[in-house]
């Protein structure tokens, strides 16, 4: 089968379309033929190994996993014996542990989801880690109707679904992004962060979550109200630690004051991909997908997101 192969940690250009193995599923995995996947914050770090932190679990010198990919949609090839979920020819999404930028790929039965009729293979590769991370931000935060949420970093692949399911769960949302993605995302304000610095303004809010982290958390509070609740989820930091410093300072202050400060720590978690999945099939939600590349082109679909902030999810298709 085809694959996006890398044996030393770098830039793009040390990622290889390449043959391998088929993986062969265990008795508790499921084996999928890829429809769609695509790609995330998490593949490029662990494509560079940088933060180097991360290298403690993906390989000191290089890395253990030698294929890229965490989101994973397609149709089920054959199921282990212990598999009671899923049989031959069902459509399901899920997040695997690397390994998904491939023709065939082995996963868990407790990773996967099943693909509700009427959502596209695209559309569901694009919420294993993004969308559940939204989810999951909403759910922290505790988000209600009548509350006045901010999204910092509104136009991604996690902002363009917070935004969306913030509103679904009654809140006033207020979207942060650059000039040309103004229209891009829905939601009741929007504040174009080129001409407007949002932690300047009058406006208090009940919750802010952060997905950029380039604010000093004091200015976040700042417009945060008295008992309201900042989360913090992003990856930029230094070459060494990442964003974990400025975390643990994150969860230090918080100890100390009345509003709540908290870090997002991603989860795999079915139930959540199952509700978000159900939300696209009824159509309360709506993936945002920037541009879509064929698997063999994922070294450039990489290259390009390390140029440009993308408006939503980039796709890598398998044919």
């Amino acid at each position: 089968m085809k694959a996006i192969v890398y044996e030393t940690y770098g830039p793009p250009e040390v990622l290889r379309y390449a043959e391998i193995d088929a993986p062969v599923p265990k008795d508790d995995e499921v084996l999928v033929r890829l429809e769609a996947t695509s790609i995330n914050f998490a593949d490029r770090a662990a494509m560079r190994g940088e933060p180097r932190l991360m290298r403690l679990a993906f390989g000191l010198t290089r890395p253990k996993a030698t294929v890229l990919g965490r989101d994973i949609a397609g149709v089920v090839q054959a199921v282990g014996a212990k598999v009671t979920r899923f049989r031959p020819g069902d459509r399901v999404a899920g997040e695997v542990e690397q390994r998904g930028f491939a023709e065939l790929v082995s996963a868990k039965e407790s990773y996967l989801s099943s693909i509700p009729h009427g959502v596209p293979a695209k559309q569901a590769a694009t919420t294993p880690v993004a969308g559940v991370t939204a989810l999951r931000a909403v759910r922290l935060a505790g988000v209600q109707k009548g509350q006045k949420v901010l999204v910092n970093g509104s136009s991604g692949g996690v902002g363009t679904f917070l935004v969306q399911l913030a509103r679904l769960a009654g809140a006033e949302v207020t979207a942060v992004c650059s000039t040309r993605n103004v229209d891009l995302v829905k939601a009741d304000h929007v504040i174009d962060y080129t001409k407007a610095d949002f932690t300047q303004g009058t406006k208090i809010y009940d919750v802010i979550v952060d997905l950029v982290g380039n604010h000093p958390l004091a200015a976040m509070r700042r417009v945060l109200a008295p008992q309201g609740i900042y989360i913090a989820s992003f990856g930029n930091g230094g070459p060494v630690l990442g964003p974990v410093g400025k975390f643990l300072s994150i969860s230090l202050i918080s100890m100390f004051s009345r509003q709540k400060l908290r870090v997002l720590v991603a989860k795999r978690d079915i139930r959540d991909l199952d509700e978000l999945l159900r939300h696209i099939a009824d159509g309360a939600v709506i993936p945002v997908i920037d541009r879509e590349y064929p698997l063999s082109a994922a070294a450039d679909a990489i290259r390009m997101l390390e140029k440009e902030h993308a408006r939503g999810k980039v796709i890598l298709s398998v044919e």
